[in-house]
């Protein structure tokens, strides 16, 4: 995968094919049991023994790699200040196109690293609950733009991370309903002082804009340990995006709460048509405008096949 301009000179990354990165396993057990790929996997993502082995074990190797020594230099670090009963944790942040398999990625994530020894406590959480809810969407005329930057309640979302990397107890998050399209009133999903943190969402490697005064202007990747995002050609996207619609259709749409109930009596071709006008309007404009352009500010790009597999994984050097 080259993931540079031909003309750049400099490469940050180390780029491994498949067969490369399986083998940097080395000796990593597999702990997660065969009935447990299917409450892991997203919707038609791809997720077998296989793909654990030669993908996710590595993963979670060298994330134990990064997570010891983020934590000794914590350590080392309160005990320069002199700060005493403060509990750092981890995050990591997952970004990526709509379909790509995010989901899928965070909860493998979380299953693996949650038995490392002494089993830390592992949690995930979505930025779809940072989404402003509907009626503020329509009330700003950006429902057509949910997903793109400027449809979350970022300093939600920042003071959340910020409470989280204090170490402060019980923060609360918003708690989202893909059934109704919206943000659940009064619903909190409570996160208390993890080990590790989990930051899944399609722009969380979101940049802003530099300010003339130099004052700060945070973002949510400020507050991430490491971060990978999950690529893949513009054309297998829209193929996946299109199965997991016809899915849904016959699905989570023919329940009468659904807020895409409508589409449920839709026939393949209509069902099709529809899938792809959104597509090109809403998904494929925020990939091309906001996702892509923070691809090389990941720690790790794993590059995904037209069958769902990963077929490269580029590291970045330190």
């Amino acid at each position: 995968m080259d993931i540079r301009a031909p003309e750049q000179q400099y490469n940050p990354y180390r780029v491994y094919t498949r067969e490369e990165w399986s083998r940097l396993r080395d000796d990593t057990p597999m702990t997660l049991e065969p009935g447990e790929f299917d409450r892991l996997r997203s919707l038609h993502d791809r997720l077998d023994l296989q793909e654990v082995e030669d993908i996710y074990l590595p993963l979670s190797r060298l994330l134990s790699i990064y997570v010891d020594a983020m934590q000794r230099l914590y350590y080392a670090e309160r005990q320069f200040l002199n700060i005493r009963d403060r509990k750092v944790p981890y995050i990591i942040g997952v970004a990526g196109s709509v379909a790509v398999g995010k989901s899928t990625t965070a909860r493998v994530l979380q299953a693996l690293l949650a038995r490392w020894s002494p089993r830390p406590k592992v949690e995930l959480i979505t930025t779809d609950g940072f989404l402003y809810p509907n009626a503020v969407l329509d009330r700003q005329g950006i429902m057509q733009k949910k997903g793109f930057p400027e449809s979350y309640d970022l300093p939600l979302l920042l003071s959340f991370l910020s409470d989280i990397k204090s170490g402060r107890r019980n923060v609360r998050a918003p708690v989202y309903s893909h059934l109704t399209y919206d943000i659940v009133p009064g619903q909190w999903a409570e996160v208390d002082q993890p080990d590790i943190l989990i930051v899944e969402g399609v722009n969380v490697l979101q940049t802003g804009k530099l300010p003339r005064d130099g004052k700060a202007v945070p973002v949510v990747s400020d507050f991430f340990d490491f971060s990978v995002y999950i690529d893949a050609d513009e054309a297998a996207l829209r193929q996946w995006y299109i199965k997991r619609f016809l899915a849904l259709r016959d699905t989570a749409f023919t329940n009468p709460k659904s807020y895409f109930n409508r589409y449920a009596l839709l026939s393949d071709e209509e069902a099709t048509a529809t899938a792809i006008a959104i597509w090109e309007r809403t998904n494929l404009a925020n990939l091309e405008d906001n996702i892509l352009p923070t691809r090389p500010r990941a720690t790790l790009i794993l590059k995904k096949g037209a069958d769902h597999t990963v077929e490269s994984v580029a590291l970045r050097r330190l």
